[in-house]
């Protein structure tokens, strides 16, 4: 058994759009500790979605809401087989793998700058295309092909 619940880790709303979620972004873009230079990035993408800073925002965190998943499986052990079992995602880790979808998603495409494709990515999110809500349908259609071992669920 696990001893004790683990706190949560408060994280501090960025600089420019006193966003808690365009921090988390940040967190999740940065490579080797480069803090300064994923800040460049996210605001510069952001930038260029609208350059009014309460819209690209506004699209950003709408985007954010399109990709996150609803349901998602995990493996559940039963008498020497392993199935997928479905479970709701609860609205935190929701919203994480929804910025490791966009991030992941921008970063596998090659060619241009990282500022144009992770705009391109935070754009088409909003527009409900693109690799991340492919990711987010893919999870969704596993959790709904899955549904016959919704009675295992712990």
């Amino acid at each position: 058994m696990r001893s004790g619940a683990i706190k949560k880790r408060q994280v501090n709303p960025d600089i420019v759009f006193k966003s808690k979620t365009v921090s988390k972004l940040i967190n999740i873009l940065m490579l080797h500790g480069k803090k300064s230079l994923a800040e460049k990035i996210i605001y510069s993408s952001l930038d260029k979605i609208n350059e009014d800073k309460k819209e690209s925002l506004r699209i950003f965190e709408q985007a954010i809401k399109n990709v996150m998943p609803k349901n998602e499986v995990r493996s559940r052990r039963v008498g020497g087989a392993t199935y997928q079992v479905p479970y709701p995602v609860k609205h935190e880790r929701s919203e994480s793998l929804a910025l490791k979808w966009i991030v992941e998603s921008a970063r596998k495409k090659q060619g241009k700058e990282m500022v144009e494709f992770l705009k391109d990515e935070i754009l088409n999110a909003y527009n409900n295309m693109g690799d991340a809500i492919r990711k987010r349908d893919d999870v969704h259609k596993m959790a709904e092909s899955n549904k016959a071992f919704s009675h295992l669920k712990i």
